[in-house]
């Protein structure tokens, strides 16, 4: 299994980027924004509705719910 979509995590839970199921455009855009294979992404907020709020690095960036379907990404459980 290569990965579930980012916008399955709850608040709270991290993921490692494992792929990016999206064309060159949204893989660029993404890559902007420092989302790559191999990102470590906290989820600070994922509401029914809206976009998701993730920290990356030093930040925080919002995704729309459309692309964050498209990040694959393995989930991080505490040890």
């Amino acid at each position: 299994m290569v990965g579930l979509p980012l916008g399955l995590l709850r608040p709270g839970q991290i993921g490692i980027v494992r792929d990016i199921a999206g064309g060159r455009q949204v893989r660029g855009r993404l890559s902007e924004l420092g989302i790559l294979p191999g990102a470590r992404v906290r989820v600070c907020q994922n509401q029914p509705s809206g976009p998701l709020i993730i920290s990356l690095g030093d930040g925080r960036v919002a995704i729309g719910r459309g692309v964050a379907q498209k990040i694959l990404v393995e989930e991080v459980h505490a040890s």
